[in-house]
């Protein structure tokens, strides 16, 4: 597993890390304390160094096992976790004390004394704006209960504000195959910036794996059921914001026009955000161990060549920027 500079002042981390939503079982099947901690010791296994979580995946589901989990381990694990989702804040009700109180129950639930990574969780835009926010988790550094913070933002417009941000580490994003305007809109900025770019929704809500067909269906409490148009939260977070349909025929034309022989399609779905330089980490879930090995093994890969590189691009051009919805 290769690794990468979280941020010109950060820390390294593996180039592919973790991500915890499953771990909370806010949809899907329930994931026992077994299996999680199954899939942890997979990815510690295969050089996995980050974890990503947030307090709202699970409700405190997610942070406990992974808290529970680093007692059992003598890795060095970096977990990132996220504050601005919660009932109790979103989307009006910011405050210094409500940020505190959450870091608060966030240490507890991982058994840390200093939080290594916290990042907004996708809070409206015009708090990112107004900016207060920054001066309390700027607050909460000096006080030693914060290493590190960033922002996880829905669109470029979110992540420009953030980089003016002084202090800011890091910056999660979406991005895959199917949203490629960050490539020129936003990496530049924030590679000037040093800020670290952890890329989240690496394969589009499973869209990319290449196991999904025209009569693929998800369970009610599945936010790729609920949620495909974005019904509960920004639909961009599910399918990268394409209708089910048209991903479904887009990966189709990946695999049958693509794909090079020697790559399976979630290969080459996460080489290709590795092949950018901005990238520090990608960050896919796991509901079992081997996907996380599956996961991992990409970092070993080559990169792609340049001439498959400029194939996406056109396909993206011509085929997926108009198809996304949400804000981007």
């Amino acid at each position: 597993m290769k690794q990468r500079l979280l941020g010109n002042q950060g820390f390294k981390v593996s180039e592919v890390g973790l991500g915890c939503w499953q771990l909370g079982a806010d949809w899907g099947n329930d994931i026992s304390k077994e299996t999680a901690f199954n899939i942890l010791n997979e990815a510690v296994k295969n050089g996995i160094t980050f974890f990503d979580t947030a307090d709202v995946y699970g409700n405190g589901k997610s942070e406990t096992l992974i808290g529970e989990f680093l007692k059992t381990t003598d890795a060095t694990i970096r977990v990132a976790t996220k504050f601005g989702r919660a009932a109790n804040v979103f989307p009006d009700k910011y405050s210094k004390a409500a940020l505190y109180s959450a870091v608060d129950a966030s240490l507890k639930n991982l058994g840390v004394e200093s939080l290594d990574l916290l990042q907004l969780h996708c809070i409206p835009t015009h708090y990112l704006m107004k900016g207060d926010v920054f001066d309390w988790l700027r607050e909460l550094q000096s006080d030693g209960l914060i290493k590190h913070f960033g922002a996880s933002v829905e669109s470029v417009e979110e992540g420009l504000i953030c980089l003016k941000q002084e202090g800011l580490l890091s910056l999660q994003v979406i991005f895959n195959v199917f949203r490629q305007k960050l490539v020129t809109e936003l990496f530049p900025k924030a590679q000037e910036k040093g800020v670290g770019i952890i890329v989240r929704l690496p394969l589009a809500s499973g869209l990319l794996t290449g196991k999904f067909d025209q009569n693929t269906t998800f369970a009610a409490d599945d936010h790729r059921n609920y949620n495909k148009n974005g019904e509960a939260f920004n639909v961009g977070e599910t399918f990268a914001g394409l209708p089910f349909e048209k991903g479904v025929q887009l990966v189709d034309t990946i695999k049958k026009d693509l794909l090079p022989e020697d790559l399976n399609m979630v290969q080459l779905a996460l080489r290709y955000i590795l092949d950018h330089d901005a990238v520090s980490t990608i960050i896919p879930g796991a509901s079992r161990p081997e996907q996380v090995l599956g996961n991992a093994s990409v970092s070993s890969l080559a990169p792609l060549e340049p001439q498959l590189h400029e194939k996406l691009k056109q396909l993206y051009q011509n085929e997926v920027h108009d198809a996304i919805r949400g804000v981007y």
